[in-house]
């Protein structure tokens, strides 16, 4: 297995306050150079109408197309310039309604589309007004000829035009967002007529036609969103699942640019050949960032890896040669398995020697929170002691789960199941990741061959406990009465004479 972190990229919608600043030219700049001209072309027509053989209340009562040229051109070119002023003004307002509206800028296609009708639109009309004679339908008719020619040499740069109008109409994406299209990921700086502006996480500036942006798949990860991330990461199969999602979930806790009020997801992906994989998703503020978010969060798990004392397995084939108890199950570590027995007041009678007996041929079993380490009503042959962890004891009740109590490091339970072979008589289920010492039929079968005064001093150690726990019939069942009855449970059940 490679030991090399993969990103994967996921998207989840939720709201952030993030806003992208979008340059475009200011009003003053826009009414410059139509405000110059219009100042220019009213002075011509003001010496012009000085010039004029008539006086200048007889003008207006005559059409346009009746005043001297010179009239005639300073008053169209004063109009155009007009026009363009209120042109402007008119484009500004719109798209700054737009703006507190929608809540980001227009792209600049529709801002180029709305200025083109609008000039083309006052134009006709201006030009319509100061020559009444021309005739824009033979115009229009007499031009369908060139229409086709131009459409044909134009075909790319129309399509280009059509699929940008297609982009807008769809809003796919817009400035600021991290788009995948094609080969190329990076932010969207804007959109024009004719493409798609990207820059690239190498600071790289990308023109990707709007034809091709049509064609191609696209992976949005949209501003103002929590973009989610994935990266994978390996670790040894002696460390618990539980204990490796702890230390990563604490590691990002303070990782600049993942959002702080969503828990990081750590989960197992494979069961490795030589490491369990894993891979932690997490959210970001800024998803332009992730390249570095994703290095962060790789250095902040080794670091916590380290302080933990876990490690990162390296791709390899080990061969374990094992040895196995009389049992047929792998012997344990021995370390503090004793001492724990020790603690067990059922089995205060054993000796040193028989403890270590007894240590030898207990299973050790680890469970994870929630699991279920017995059922009641189950058969069973063995009892189990609680080596690290908590587990619940829970019993049915009227149709409802109801929780008898809370078992510790030392507790024990399921004695009567080892002892008597009585069915189990209620639910345990870790409360955390729990390690259980199990003991078995054969274990105690042993320890009862080699010193059958055993069996009286368990039985009365057994007796007196279950005489304490009486006053819960939902634990106890009902049951020959005494010592001397348990006794004999025991003694038939393990066929002692």
């Amino acid at each position: 297995m490679s030991n090399s972190f993969l990103p994967t990229p996921t998207r989840l919608t939720y709201q952030t306050s993030e806003t992208v600043i979008v340059n475009h030219p200011n009003l003053k700049n826009k009414l410059a150079l139509p405000s110059l001209a219009t100042v220019f072309f009213a002075l011509a027509f003001y010496f012009a109408l000085q010039l004029a053989p008539r006086p200048l209340s007889e003008y207006f009562l005559l059409a346009p197309q009746n005043w001297p040229v010179a009239l005639q051109l300073t008053a169209l070119g004063l109009s155009l310039s007009v026009a363009f002023i209120v042109v402007r003004v008119v484009g500004e307002l719109v798209f700054f309604l737009f703006r507190k509206r929608k809540g980001y800028e227009a792209p600049s296609l529709l801002r180029d589309i709305f200025s083109l009708v609008a000039y083309a639109a006052g134009i006709t009309i201006i030009l319509k007004s100061f020559f009444p004679a021309i005739s824009f339908g033979a115009l229009l008719s007499g031009s369908a000829l060139l229409g086709i020619i131009l459409g044909l040499a134009l075909q790319d740069t129309l399509g280009n035009l059509f699929a940008g109008v297609s982009l807008h109409a769809d809003k796919p994406f817009q400035v600021g967002d991290v788009i995948t299209v094609g080969k190329w990921v990076g932010t969207v700086e804007s959109i024009t007529w004719r493409a798609v502006k990207l820059r690239t996480f190498q600071n790289h500036v990308v023109m990707v036609s709007n034809s091709q942006v049509s064609k191609e798949s696209i992976e949005v990860c949209p501003r103002g969103n929590a973009n989610a991330r994935l990266v994978s990461f390996g670790a040894s199969y002696t460390e618990s699942p539980v204990r490796v999602t702890h230390v990563v979930r604490e590691a990002l806790r303070e990782v600049d640019n993942v959002l702080r009020y969503m828990t990081p997801i750590v989960r197992v992906r494979n069961l490795g050949e030589s490491s369990i994989e894993y891979e932690v998703k997490y959210w970001l503020d800024d998803y332009a960032r992730y390249n570095d978010t994703d290095a962060l969060v790789r250095q902040r798990i080794w670091y916590a890896f380290s302080r933990a004392g876990m490690h990162f397995p390296y791709p390899m084939l080990t061969l374990n040669i094992e040895r196995r108890a009389a049992n047929g199950k792998p012997p344990i570590d021995g370390l503090g398995i004793v001492e724990r027995l020790s603690t067990v007041d059922i089995f205060a009678p054993l000796t040193g020697e028989e403890l270590k007996l007894l240590a030898r041929s207990v299973s050790k079993h680890v469970f994870a929170p929630g699991e279920t380490i017995i059922r009641a009503g189950d058969e069973g042959a063995s009892m189990f002691v609680v080596h690290e962890g908590r587990v619940e004891v829970k019993v049915v009740q009227k149709g409802e789960m109801r929780t008898l109590g809370l078992l510790h490091d030392g507790d024990f339970f399921g004695e009567m199941a080892l002892f008597t072979g009585e069915p189990r008589t209620a639910h345990v289920i870790a409360a955390e990741e729990t390690t259980v010492l199990e003991i078995g039929y054969e274990a105690m079968k042993h320890l009862f061959d080699t010193n059958p005064d055993l069996v009286e001093s368990l039985g009365q150690t057994i007796a007196e406990r279950r005489a304490g726990l009486r006053v819960n019939a939902a634990v106890v069942p009902n049951q020959e009465n005494g010592s001397a009855g348990l006794l004999a449970s025991i003694k038939r059940f393990f066929k002692i004479k």
